[in-house]
């Protein structure tokens, strides 16, 4: 059947575990042409839907080395992790790190004889005094889970750059709407694009783009072997949330700020973490760095009974504030850190990093702002 002449204005979905060859002589230029010759050959390799997702996210962080898109947010950090480090490497990340990652980093990969340390941000900077001699990367988030911490993103990058050391960075909880890492320097940029990527709930992917077009090819070979890429469906579900990205990160930021200064002055609540209020220690940093006038749709909050008790009262009572592990909905939700992201640290080491057991983090979605504070009024009181 012949498809010349359809023209669909959105790219279909490529439903296909496998592609035809018209002859032996196009299938030997596929296998030796630059990128394939502009063919498909099978799915776990590359596929249409795949590239027009990092394409797309490519263009929106002004990656020019491309990269690949993964089966989850965690695979996204496995291939960034393998593309540049081998047996007896060492990679250097702050003490805030996402528990998710730790647990990837400090369990598994370091079975296969990758090394991580981990120093308080503040101290990370100093890359000079905390790097190795087989030190190859340095992990940092724009917004630390779940304190919401402030990266100095171009002070990093420079250390890294006089030190010769490649840097990844988590923006999962910025996006490119607010955040643009290889613009300070850095080499790569991860997206869980589980969370706002895709925006609705309903895919879990990764998505990782480089600067230099060699790291991109590591990208697309880790995942080819290691079996890490996204499949069509999720691939087409995550570009559709990719076109309405601009206009949900600026009401989920509208709308966290609102909330944020809400919870600020409500007694229930002993301390907020947001960049956006003015008495966050990250705010000047994160209004001269953050895009467009906004801090993002995340929050966390330390109720002034600091209690698990006071957080399963507040759980239950909320309405608008579902507990789920993830985040970055159209709909709000929240989370319990020690519970889900945190859980296996010790109770020391989530007090060291301010983790106690009245922090809860919420999502903020772009629902009605009145019907959030309503809700929130009504669990908190």
């Amino acid at each position: 059947m012949d498809l010349t002449p359809i023209h669909p204005k959105v790219t279909p979905i490529y439903q296909t575990s496998v592609f035809k060859f018209a002859s032996l002589a196009e299938l030997e230029t596929y296998y030796t042409a630059p990128d394939h010759g502009g063919m498909y050959g099978y799915s776990r390799s590359e596929h249409p839907n795949s590239d027009e997702l990092v394409t797309e996210v490519a263009r929106l962080e002004g990656a020019a080395g491309g990269g690949v898109a993964t089966g989850a947010g965690l695979a996204g950090l496995l291939a960034a992790v393998l593309a540049v480090c081998q047996a007896g490497d060492h990679v250097l990340c702050p003490a805030e790190l996402y528990g998710g990652s730790v647990v990837l980093l400090s369990k598994e990969l370091s079975r296969l004889g990758i090394e991580t340390s981990y120093v308080p941000l503040a101290d990370l900077y100093d890359v000079a005094r905390h790097r190795r001699p087989n030190t190859k990367l340095v992990l940092a988030e724009v917004l630390s889970n779940p304190l919401l911490v402030v990266l100095d993103g171009p002070r990093l990058a420079q250390s890294c750059r006089e030190q010769g050391i490649l840097l990844l960075i988590d923006s999962s909880f910025t996006s490119p709407i607010l955040t643009r890492p290889l613009d300070w320097g850095a080499d790569m940029v991860w997206h869980s694009a589980t969370k706002y990527l895709g925006g609705h709930s309903d895919l879990t992917a990764g998505v990782v783009v480089a600067r230099d077009p060699e790291i991109g090819r590591h990208l697309r070979r880790i995942a080819t072997n290691l079996g890490l890429m996204l499949a069509p469906l999720d691939s087409w579900l995550a570009v559709r949330g990719l076109k309405t990205l601009r206009l949900r990160m600026r009401q989920h930021s509208e709308n966290a700020l609102v909330v944020a200064r809400f919870l600020a002055k409500h007694p229930a609540i002993a301390q907020v973490f947001y960049p956006g209020l003015e008495t966050h220690p990250g705010h000047e940093l994160a209004e001269s760095q953050l895009l467009n006038g906004l801090y993002g749709g995340m929050l966390s909050l330390r109720l002034a009974d600091d209690t698990m008790a006071a957080a399963e009262r507040f759980i239950q009572q909320s309405q608008l504030f579902p507990l789920a592990p993830s985040l970055a909905g159209v709909a709000s939700s929240c989370s319990y850190p020690t519970a889900t992201s945190h859980r296996g640290l010790t109770e020391a080491q989530r007090r060291a990093l301010g983790i106690t057991p009245g922090v809860l983090r919420l999502s903020v979605g772009i629902e009605e702002p009145a019907e959030l504070l309503a809700d929130l009024a009504q669990a908190l009181d």
